[in-house]
Parts: C-alpha cells; structure tokens; sequence
C-alpha cells in the first residue's frame, strides 16, 4: 500500500504532519513515470477495492468498499452499447471512442463529479475543469463550457442548475456541442428541467438516482421535446423493499418502501460492521444495499423517489419529505433557495420549518410574506405538509459539492437569527 499526503492549503508545511511512510504528492508526481512496473500491472485484480466516502449530510462519513469490477459496472456504468457487461478490459478499451468532453461542475471529491470524470477518462475522453472550481461559479462554469466545447455538463440537482438557468437568461453562451445535462446528488425539479430545455433546445437532460452505497438505481430521461417529469426508470438490479425490510415488493404494490439495490454492491462500510449489516441486509439469500431513500413504484413500473428518511420530519403522525416541500417552495419565482427540516413540537411532536433565501433582486417575485410562500407551495402539497415556521437567511449554506447541511438548518430552526429589516421602496 502506498499512502500519499496532500497539502490541504491550510500553511502548514506538509513535513511537520507527514504520516509514518506517506509520499508528499507533488514529491511524487514530480518523481513519477508513465510507464507502470511490469510486477503492478500484473497483480491487478476486479478484487482490489475502491473506497468512497459518503458525503455525511445527515451523519458521520462512512467509506463504502466496493470491489473494483463491481465499481466499473454498476457505480461507473461502463457496459456495453446493448447493455451488456464487457467480456474482458481489452473489448473495453476497443470500444473507447474519445468524443465525450465532459464538465463536472460539482468538486471532484463529489462522488457523482469523480465517477463521471472515471467513466470519460476510461472511454478516452476529455475532462473538462473550470477555472476556479473550490466554489460553484455559475459564469465560470458555463463559460469553461462554451471555451472548451463541453458536450456534457454535469450538476447537483436544482441548487446548481437554477443558478445555471439564470445566468443563461441573463447572458445567452453558445453552446452548440452540449448534448446532455446530467444530475445527481440532489432534486432536480421538473421546473428547472423545463427551464433548461426553454434554453438549450437540443440537450438531453438525464436525472441519475444513485447513491454510493448503491451506484446507479434509475434514470430519469427528458429529450428535446418531452415534458419534463419526476419519475425514473428503474435499472434491472433496482428494487422497492417493504417498510420492516423483509420482503421485495412487486411493482403492483404502491406501498412506501426503501429504495435498494440488487447485484453488483459494496462489501460494506470500512471497519464498520454494524452499520454495515443494516445498510447492506440479506433478504431470502440476495444481500441488498439500502441507502436510506424512501421510494415507491409507480402505476406505469417506474419509481417514485420521495426523499431520505433521515430528512423526513414525523409531524402529527404523518411522514413529511424535506426535499418535496423545498422544491414546492422554490415555485415561488423570488425564492432561491430552501432548505426544509423539522424541529420539536409540544403540538405536533415535530414541526415542519423552512429556511429560505429569497433573491437579491426582487423585481420578478417581489417580497412575498410567509402566506404567499405557503401559497405557493400548497398548490403542490397537502396542507399538512406545509412549513409552521419559515426563517428567512441571507445565503443558505450548503456543501461544496452543492448538498444541504441538514445539521445548519435544524440549527437555524432551533435558534432563528434576528428577521431582516425591511427592503425599502
């Protein structure tokens, strides 16, 4: 094994914490080869793991092992053009055509932004870094696309692409090699796709619903043309598991379950068996990985993806998904972002809470009070779902990788800061 320590731009010098036997990396690269040493090329094995961390939204990270064959086909989704599983490397490599140039707008220590930057370089592809990517930029981004001819861009769901579609309204690029949008990560709303397509007639936009326990589970695909939807299309190895995870439900059955996957998983979470076991369960004698996303199957065999159970607020014995009552908010055209979570109650047990930020320039959607929020977002939800409270925060914050901090928000709900004074006419 070889450990590789990167200075993480905090001033310290590297040698003062350099781990017992680790090799500085700009050491290394600076003292590295092209050419592989026979004796490491030949011990490579499917068998040898990769490693990715989760991102700990909601909890501590966790390191999912994954086999390396197991990565290539079911995280990466390198298969061949008929679906099937390459025979050998050398047919892959055969296959390689080298014309995608990809732009992952999240960082790369995303797990979406890695996997695609892996699946382009391994089809001899170009990755494509804009030039400031420690921050989301939305000019930068789009303007590294239009440079360097991207063809495919990808995103983290609304809190990335909606800043994107603004940008675009105000300053049109010319992006005539852009084929498809891809998003993972986070919701990607049916009113953002629609905005997209307004603007880039001709890209496929492709709604991958994954997670690193799992690798890709279902796709949701929005040609040129097609009205923009919120179901998937559930791979082969995707299944819907009952709520006590003892049995698959069919696709006839409409009850809320977890949303797993079948096949090709993880061994497991690195040196951590317990939560190991209840992620990862055996069900009959077919071990499954269930990340936590709350699912059921749709009446035309598709799923229906409700939200993480971690993020789902228990309000006067109902069941509420954050990111269904986020996206209802964000219909409202003077939001621009939400971040929705629950916080105790004498009354309900658990309240629903919005934390909000509206936009700068409020000429569009003006400075709607609490009513017309809740307005807004009653036209996509049941009245109970609807936020008791909403905070109202200059910036909502969120991870580099454009994830919510849930943690941020219940503390926000918990301790709302001061309201801001009025804009003034």
């Amino acid at each position: 094994m070889v450990l590789i320590q990167v200075a993480d731009g905090s001033g310290h010098p590297v040698s003062d914490g350099l781990v017992d036997g680790a090799l500085d990396y700009e050491t290394a690269l600076a003292g590295a080869s092209a050419e592989l040493p026979e004796d490491l090329a030949a011990g490579w094995s499917g068998d040898d793991l990769n490693l990715c961390y989760t991102g700990g939204t909601t909890g501590m990270p966790k390191g999912a092992m994954w086999r390396q064959e197991d990565f290539l086909i079911a995280a990466l989704g390198v298969r061949r053009r008929d679906g099937n599983e390459y025979s050998s490397m050398q047919e892959l490599v055969a296959d390689a055509r080298g014309t995608v140039r990809a732009l992952p707008a999240p960082p790369l220590m995303h797990g979406a932004a890695h996997w695609n930057a892996s699946v382009v370089l391994g089809g001899r592809g170009t990755v494509v870094i804009q030039d400031h990517p420690a921050h989301f930029d939305a000019v930068d981004v789009l303007d590294a696309a239009e440079r360097h001819g991207a063809t495919s861009l990808l995103v983290v769901g609304d809190p990335m692409a909606r800043p994107l579609v603004d940008e675009l309204e105000r300053s049109p690029r010319s992006l005539p090699r852009l084929r498809h949008i891809l998003s993972g990560g986070a919701v990607l709303s049916a009113e953002t796709k629609g905005r997209l397509q307004s603007l880039l007639e001709d890209v496929t936009i492709v709604d991958v619903l994954g997670s690193t326990e799992s690798g890709r589970q279902a796709v949701g695909t929005t040609r040129p043309g097609q009205v923009p939807g919120d179901r998937f299309v559930p791979a082969d190895t995707s299944v819907v598991l009952s709520e006590d995870l003892d049995e698959v439900l069919a696709p006839q059955d409409h009850a809320v379950g977890w949303l797993a996957q079948s096949g090709r998983v993880p061994l497991g979470y690195l040196n951590d068996p317990l939560k190991s076991a209840a992620t990862f369960p055996v069900i009959g004698s077919t071990r499954y990985a269930v990340p936590g996303d709350r699912a059921r199957w749709g009446a035309d065999g598709s799923i229906e993806l409700l939200g993480r159970d971690s993020a789902c607020i228990n309000t006067g014995g109902e069941k509420v998904f954050a990111e269904e009552v986020e996206t209802a908010l964000k219909t409202h055209p003077a939001v621009w972002d939400a971040v929705v979570c629950g916080r105790p109650s004498d009354r309900w047990g658990s309240e629903v809470v919005a934390v909000v930020s509206l936009r700068r320039d409020r000429a569009a959607g003006g400075d709607p009070d609490d009513d017309e929020l809740r307005s807004a977002a009653a036209a996509h939800l049941a009245s109970y779902k609807l936020p008791k409270a909403i905070i109202r925060v200059e910036e909502v914050v969120r991870a580099p990788s454009g994830k919510a901090d849930y943690r941020w928000a219940r503390a926000m709900a918990e301790c709302p800061p001061p309201p801001s004074p009025p804009l003034a006419n």
